[in-house]
């Protein structure tokens, strides 16, 4: 079974990976970024030259080479193909040597893969974007999506939690797509410092101030699982019908392409019938901890 990376959650948002979707194609870096303690943005550039099309909430599977491979969701602009841009956290030894790049090194990129955001059906209609930590990296793509067709969107409000100010992503562009391009955006953390002057708490708490309409709104989630959980919840308190709300499931996948199984959801595999998942597909396996 091959990964159709040709549809979003309802409609066709993918791009298909040229070639054998198993074998790594190189890609140099470009520039690094760090971005707080322990991540780093990097943009990479096809050896080959070639561009790598995707859709905002789809994914790579990056390789540090000898040392091995993870997935990590594409954090650039959709409007950039040749500008291949993650954001990748420390967390393990894979993910150690990728935030330990420096410009001129050489990465393996397959992908891209799974069913990403389907910004477009927001069309028309409200969204709201809900980030928990890193989660912001996935969801970066909607957003530049969306504001750069501002105009066939209504209301846009993006709620972030973060764990420290100093683990707040993307700052300053948090800053310009709230002056600029009129996003109601929210900022909490769950321990301040004496530098901090915004609210401090849990990113669920924003969701009863948001403001959107729900019965015309898409939502787009992405965070730790059981934030996500409380997310939903809240937002469909708020009248969002769940197949409206969508959310980019983290599970270990492996091959990106369906066969491997280690990313297994009850009936799901993550790669391929994932990320993305509207809340009405997921809502009970969600429901079971440490399924």
């Amino acid at each position: 079974m091959v990964a159709d990376v040709t549809a979003g959650p309802e409609t066709g948002t993918g791009a298909t990976p040229a070639g054998d979707p198993l074998l790594p194609r190189p890609f140099r870096v470009v520039a690094v970024r760090r971005d707080t303690h322990d991540t780093v943005t990097m943009e990479l550039a096809a050896v080959d030259g070639g561009d790598l099309p995707f859709a905002p909430g789809q994914f790579t599977m990056l390789q540090a080479f000898g040392v091995g491979e993870v997935p990590i969701s594409i954090s650039g602009d959709p409007a950039r193909p040749g500008a291949l841009t993650h954001t990748v956290r420390d967390v393990g030894g894979v993910t150690r040597a990728l935030c330990a790049v420096t410009p001129g090194d050489v990465l393996g990129v397959r992908g891209p893969f799974g069913r990403g955001w389907g910004v477009a059906d927001g069309t028309g209609g409200d969204v709201v974007v809900v980030a928990g930590g890193i989660g912001l990296a996935p969801l970066r793509p909607a957003v530049v999506a969306v504001l750069a067709d501002r105009d066939t969107f209504g209301r846009v409000s993006l709620l972030y939690g973060a764990r420290s100010p100093s683990e707040v992503l993307f700052g300053g562009e948090l800053e310009r797509w709230a002056a600029g391009h009129g996003v109601d955006v929210e900022v909490t953390v769950d321990q301040a410092d004496p530098t901090w002057g915004g609210r401090v708490g849990v990113v669920t708490e924003l969701v009863p101030g948001a403001r959107f309409d729900p019965q015309r709104t898409l939502a787009l989630v992405c965070g730790p699982e059981v934030m996500m959980r409380y997310v939903a919840d809240a937002l469909t308190t708020r009248g969002i019908p769940p197949h409206r709300v969508r959310l980019s499931v983290e599970r270990n996948m492996r091959c990106g392409v369906g066969l491997c199984g280690h990313c297994q959801l009850r009936e799901h595999l993550v790669c391929v019938d994932g990320p993305v998942f509207a809340l009405d597909r997921v809502r009970r396996q969600l429901a079971v901890r440490e399924l």
